[in-house]
Parts: C-alpha cells; structure tokens; sequence
C-alpha cells in the first residue's frame, strides 16, 4: 500500500492539468481546468487549487496524505525558490505562488518551468528512461527545450539552461529557431508568403484567420501538399535539425525527445527529418548510438514530470 501521494499540476497557457500519483508515480486521478487570464495570479491559482481538489477528491486521498506538489510554469522561475521571474502568456512579472496555497495544503511546494518538466518526465517514465544525459525539444506554439546531464535536471547558473528556442540561427537577422519552428512564427511567415502567392495558393487559405490555426490545421494542409505548408514545415525541420546537431556536439546526449504540439500532429515522419539533417551537422562519430525519439506521454509528460521530480528533490520523511 502506498504511503505518500505526490501532485504535479502543469500550467499551460489555454490549460491546466492536474494529476494524482502514488510512491510509484502511477497516475490515479487527472483533472484538466481551463487557464483563464481573469483575476490574476490569485484567479489562476484559484483554478489549480479546483484541479488539486478534484483528484484528491476523485482519488479519495485526504491533503495530509500528500507529500508535496510541483507545478510546472510556463516562463522563467527564479531557481530555488517558488516565485516566477517571467511568464509572458499570462502575462505575470515577479509572482510568488507560496502565498496563493491555500492554508490547508501543509505539503512542500516546488516552482519549475514547464518544458524542463516535460523533459523529466520523459526521463523518469517515458521515451527517455534509463537513460542519463538526455536532450527534450517541445515544438509547438513556441519551442522550448530541457537537459538531463548525468541523471538529473540541469538549470544552469541563471537557470536558463534548456532554453533551445532562443538560439540564434541566423546570425545577421538575429532569428531565433523559435522565429522558424515555432507555430506561432509559423503563422506569421505563412501570411507573408501567402500575400507573394499566385492565387491558386491563396484560395486553399481563404477564410482561414491565420492566428489561430491549430497543430493539426498545419499537419492537413502539409499532408496535402500544400506548397506554403511545405515550405513552412521543412523550414522548421531544417532549423531544429541544425540546431540539433550543433547540440549533438556540444552535449553529447544519450536520447533526444522530440514533443510537442506541432510535432504531433506532424508525427514520426517530422522527427526522422530533423534527425536526418541534425546528423549532417554532427562531427563524424558524434551521434552514433544517439536516439531520437518522439515523446511518449502526450499530454502528460508535465505532469508525470512534476511528481516524479517532486518524489526525486523533496524529503520523503
């Protein structure tokens, strides 16, 4: 029988999902919430605290029974601590979320940015398990990233490490490969190159309001071979790809996990493209034996991340 249960709630910015596990991290209740912008960081709080509630009430586990709770974050934690530096989709500057507890959640808390969490999970119990020295790339409105170096999270001395979206790859222009993978930049070129297009091209978009097209709104028009598609979506590998092998050399990782919305949707075949170019920028030897793979838990790689490592850094006594 168990004696302990850990929480790990992922806060996106559409979303939030809650989760339940045991000792063995085996999921025994999930909740998804929306994230609503309104009343703040005490109204967001406030629809975590309805997602815990919910599978502490699902799971009939009483709150003294839990040994702690992790959330995952999307923006730039200030490290050690559990306040958030930076989280510009819900637009918050310098929240600390320790004060929003309610007071009958007595269990530790730790702050930690989504994507890293994502990664872990997929290190504790997913695509990446067993291994030690692992690389997670999330490709989708945006493109963040984690490091697993010698079997734990690393975070860098700013704790910014992992943030592979943010890498230059185009050195004269200043564009990120968040700039060309990302579905939100995505968009963005496609309107350029749509307004270019001879007509034939624009009429497969008319009426599509470009700033909210889905994951798998892009996957259709790519598996259609539409021609803005394609070009969007070989960009994109093209620049993970780089920017992968460049990694491959610098970090030498055991796996790399590629997840995400866009990758998704776009499925095995996107991934075996951004390996197929990453490996043309490796030196020679250096991703022999290297894996990589898609992520394996979906939705949930945040918060199986969270409570595995909520299990992993915080006391057990």
């Amino acid at each position: 029988m168990s004696t302990g249960y850990w929480l790990g709630v992922d806060l996106g910015g559409t979303k939030i999902l809650s989760g339940l596990f045991d000792d063995e991290l085996k999921l025994l209740a999930r909740s998804k919430n929306p994230t609503g912008a309104e009343g703040g960081p005490t109204g967001v709080f406030g629809r975590i605290v309805q997602g815990v509630e919910a599978v502490l009430k699902e799971a009939n586990v009483e709150p003294a029974q839990v040994r702690g709770v992790c959330i995952g974050i999307p923006g730039q934690i200030a490290l050690g601590t559990t306040r958030v530096k930076f989280a510009p989709n819900l637009e918050w500057r310098d929240v600390d979320l320790k004060p929003l507890m309610p007071a009958h959640w007595n269990w530790p808390l730790i702050v930690e940015n989504d994507v890293r969490m994502g990664t872990y999970g997929e290190f504790a119990h997913g695509a990446a398990k067993g291994a030690q020295n692992v690389l997670g790339v999330f490709v989708g409105t945006g493109v963040g990233g984690g490091l697993i170096l010698n079997g734990d999270l690393f975070t860098g001395f700013n704790g910014n490490a992992g943030e592979i979206g943010h890498l230059i790859v185009h050195w004269r222009q200043g564009t990120h490969l968040e700039g060309i993978a990302g579905r939100k930049y995505m968009m963005k070129r496609a309107k350029d190159t749509l307004d270019d297009a001879p007509k034939r091209v624009r009429k497969e978009w008319k009426g599509v309001d470009l700033s909210t097209v889905r994951s798998s709104q892009l996957a259709e028009y790519y598996q259609k071979d539409d021609p803005v598609a394609v070009q969007l979506v070989d960009d994109a590998a093209r620049a993970l790809g780089a920017a992968l092998g460049g990694l491959v050399n610098f970090v030498s990782p055991e796996v790399i996990v590629i997840g995400g919305g866009v990758t998704g949707a776009l499925g095995d075949g996107f991934i075996e493209r951004i390996w197929e170019i990453a490996q043309r920028y490796a030196l020679p030897g250096a991703a022999n034996g290297v894996k990589c793979v898609p992520a394996a838990l979906g939705d949930d790689s945040g918060i199986v991340g969270c409570a595995a490592y909520a299990r992993a850094h915080l006391p057990t006594a």
